[in-house]
């Protein structure tokens, strides 16, 4: 793991998996913070074992279905901070674990591959910090002073910028347009990594001159 993660590309995988999946989160948590339903219509009219049904009761909770985007939000924000990505992950786990559940245990078509994919995605960003995270299993971390990708600080920035381009548009805007969202945030991406490559490419370059 160690010689894997000293390779650009799997860090460059990381950071924007952190991305991927911390947006993803915070743009489905502020429907539930607003207090809106996913849905258009309510589906209290839908039988009780259909995936409508259920996610009505959520929604007439009230509190609970703040509750639960709330935890969506942190954790996305967290992941995509690069800073505190770890917290992010281990937040994040518990709650795309339930969701992969609930998409198994509703008809929710192909959903369950996209929740799986994402579960998979965030047990690799645990298996990736796991000589950090394993402290909390009492068990002694071997010391890396290596200089990665994900430490400077631009990164930490791109991430903010997709978050805080991410939150705006989905808490201000009533008829959002997902498409105009991904685009958006491709961009935003793409013209981090460019900029982010080039960075380290002169870091590089800086220490064989010294």
């Amino acid at each position: 793991m160690d010689r894997i993660k000293e390779k650009i590309v799997p860090q460059i995988f990381i950071i924007y998996t952190r991305y991927l999946i911390g947006g993803a989160f915070v743009f489905a948590s502020l429907i539930k913070i607003k207090g809106n339903r996913f849905t258009s219509e309510s589906g209290a009219l839908n039988p009780t074992n259909s995936a409508f049904h259920f996610f009505e009761t959520m929604y007439q909770s009230g509190l609970y279905w703040k509750f639960i985007g709330i935890g969506q939000l942190i954790a996305g924000f967290l992941l995509m901070t690069q800073r505190y990505s770890k917290l992010g992950a281990i937040i994040n786990l518990p709650i795309i674990l339930n969701i992969f559940v609930i998409t198994l245990s509703y008809y929710f078509a192909n959903t369950p591959i996209i929740t799986g994919l994402m579960l998979l995605a965030n047990l690799l960003l645990i298996v990736w910090e796991w000589n950090e995270l394993k402290m909390l299993f009492n068990l002694v971390p071997t010391i890396d002073k290596k200089v990665r990708l994900e430490k400077d600080y631009f990164w930490q920035i791109i991430g903010l910028a997709l978050f805080l381009f991410t939150f705006t548009y989905r808490f201000l805007v009533k008829k959002y347009d997902i498409i105009f969202w991904l685009i958006s945030c491709f961009l935003i991406g793409f013209i981090g990594l460019i900029i982010g490559l080039y960075r380290e490419r002169q870091r590089k370059s800086n220490l064989k001159e010294v």
